[in-house]
């Protein structure tokens, strides 16, 4: 197919970078180095009863946002936490370099996929303009993860549901993204490996959508097989430049 998209939006979680640690035990570590950080400020807590209430609150909000699409960021579920708790004066800014060491510990089993960088740049050289939608709790973390899978300098921008308040499939989170560009809906194409944030997203705010299968042999994918399907499937980052009709790809039919 000939390229008519000026722009490409992609996912960041399973899509440009992945995980490779076991989530859970990572995360255990994590809320481990946050209630050792508070506790360093000053902060009055039972470790115990803290980390089991801390992740009880993570999973009923994981459940919660999937459901309403609307983001409540890291930072209030620990403030909101802590004011309960009898901690009334702390405010979400006081907050910030607890979740920083919090994120420091996921942060460093996030890598880049091997054929990102020479996606994106490949792409930059033949004049589309990209950029990253993700939804996650905390926007600085995004940011970070970003910086550090050396991609930065290909993306116009870093859009996060943190940021925004608003988490994909919402269509608003796309249109913002149109608005930061002042490209029509037509000019876009979305990549992501989730059926039910990255493509219903695109569907929503009525861009293309290429789903990323790479890593999405998932329960949340399998379940949507059926009900969503993507404009185009890739297996890999370096597909999308055949699908595009990019560079050394241009002679390659899709």
């Amino acid at each position: 197919m000939a390229n008519k998209f000026k722009a490409v939006l992609f996912d960041l979680g399973g899509t440009l970078v992945h995980f490779d640690g076991a989530w859970h035990e990572v995360m255990h570590a994590a809320t481990v180095q946050l209630l050792e950080h508070l506790q360093e400020l000053g902060f009055k807590l039972d470790g115990e009863s803290f980390l089991n209430e801390f992740q009880q609150r993570l999973e009923e909000y994981y459940v919660q946002r999937e459901a309403e699409f609307i983001e409540y960021t890291t930072a209030r579920i620990l403030r909101d936490m802590l004011f309960n708790l009898g901690h009334k004066e702390v405010t979400i800014e006081m907050l910030a370099p607890a979740l920083e060491r919090l994120y420091a510990v996921s942060q460093a089993h996030w890598k880049p996929e091997p054929d990102a960088e020479k996606t994106l740049k490949t792409l930059k050289q033949a004049g589309l303009q990209l950029a990253v939608i993700s939804n996650a709790g905390d926007d600085a973390d995004v940011q970070t993860l970003v910086n550090n899978s050396g991609l930065r300098p290909y993306l116009d921008f870093a859009l996060s549901s943190a940021a925004c308040g608003i988490r994909k499939p919402n269509p608003r989170i796309f249109e913002i993204a149109l608005e930061h560009w002042g490209l029509q809906r037509d000019d876009v194409i979305m990549v992501g490996d989730t059926l039910g944030a990255d493509i219903l997203g695109a569907r929503n705010a009525g861009i293309a959508s290429a789903w990323l299968t790479r890593r999405a042999d998932t329960p949340a994918n399998s379940d949507h097989l059926d009900t969503i399907k993507p404009d185009f499937t890739i297996a890999t980052l370096t597909e999308l430049l055949a699908l595009l009709n990019i560079g050394e790809f241009s002679n390659v039919k899709s």
